[in-house]
């Protein structure tokens, strides 16, 4: 489905802040908690207020959410964040197949345009599949015409399947089908300007962010580093092996890179992130000019 809203531009000589941020679990779900192991169980009030402070800190003007529950829980994040004074009044949850675990998005600026692409789909072993979580469309208005954002939120290391460990290829036929669907609307990213950001699940040399970057040796987005205060540049903490990783990535066309500020992406590594998910966030600063 598409929405419209009326469009208010991006001031000549401003900026606008985007973030991907992974909420884990902000739903009812099987869970360990500080009591034992628990079904349908919600994420902790202490962590969702950690969650809130994250968010408030970062004071991102449109910010892309994955992990997140069905509409209901969409709701109660845009309205605990109005209660402590941060309003995002546009929000939309990308429904597709994944039932449990969306992707979705909260906004101080209303869209030109929002849609959710659930149809999107790739040849998996002997059939096909649908990349599970959608791919989800925004488009603002900005001085420096139209710019859209692309979120999505790749395939889990959870393998259905004995012959795809760690669900490497299934990430990978899922971000081929994004890539080839993303320039099949942009033919030419030097004249256009877009962002790619959300959780990859994997590493910046994986074949899914490298499918997302080039098709054979055409250029799709360039991705942006990262690092965060101290020069890290995890986002990611996976506690049953205590490993640290980059999975969650920021790519944008040739044609809006220069308006990147910094250009680079920076993780957010605030107060109370560790509590808040076991993602951190990534930020992006596009700068226009008179």
């Amino acid at each position: 489905m598409v929405l419209g809203c009326l469009a208010i531009s991006v001031a000549s000589g401003s900026e606008l802040t985007l973030a991907t941020y992974n909420v884990e679990n902000y739903t009812a779900t099987n869970r360990v908690t500080a009591v034992g192991y628990r079904r349908d169980y919600p994420k902790s009030e202490k962590a969702k207020a950690a969650l809130r402070g994250v968010i408030a800190h970062m004071d991102a003007d449109v910010i892309v959410l994955q992990e997140m529950g069905p509409r209901s829980y969409l709701n109660e994040l845009q309205r605990d964040l109005r209660s402590e004074g941060l309003d995002y009044p546009y929000a939309h949850l990308a429904e597709a197949k994944d039932e449990v675990r969306h992707v979705a998005m909260l906004s101080k600026q209303p869209w030109l345009r929002v849609q959710t692409h659930a149809d999107l789909d790739f040849k998996y072993f002997e059939g096909r599949e649908v990349v599970k979580r959608g791919l989800l469309e925004a488009v603002f208005e900005t001085p420096e015409g139209e710019v859209t954002l692309w979120s999505m939120h790749l395939k889990s290391r959870y393998a259905d399947r004995k012959d795809d460990p760690d669900s490497v290829k299934r990430r990978a036929g899922e971000a081929t089908a994004i890539r080839n669907f993303i320039q099949k609307r942009f033919p030419d990213p030097e004249k256009t300007h877009y962002l790619i950001m959300g959780d990859f699940n994997d590493v910046k040399r994986s074949a899914s962010v490298r499918y997302m970057k080039k098709r054979g040796s055409h250029v799709i987005s360039r991705l942006l580093s990262a690092k965060d205060s101290r020069g890290d540049h995890w986002t990611y903490h996976y506690h049953r092996t205590d490993t640290y990783s980059r999975v969650d990535h920021a790519l944008v066309s040739l044609g809006l890179y220069d308006s990147v500020k910094g250009r680079e992406a920076r993780i957010f590594d605030g107060v109370d992130v560790e509590a808040a998910s076991d993602h951190r966030p990534i930020m992006v600063t596009l700068e226009f000019g008179d």
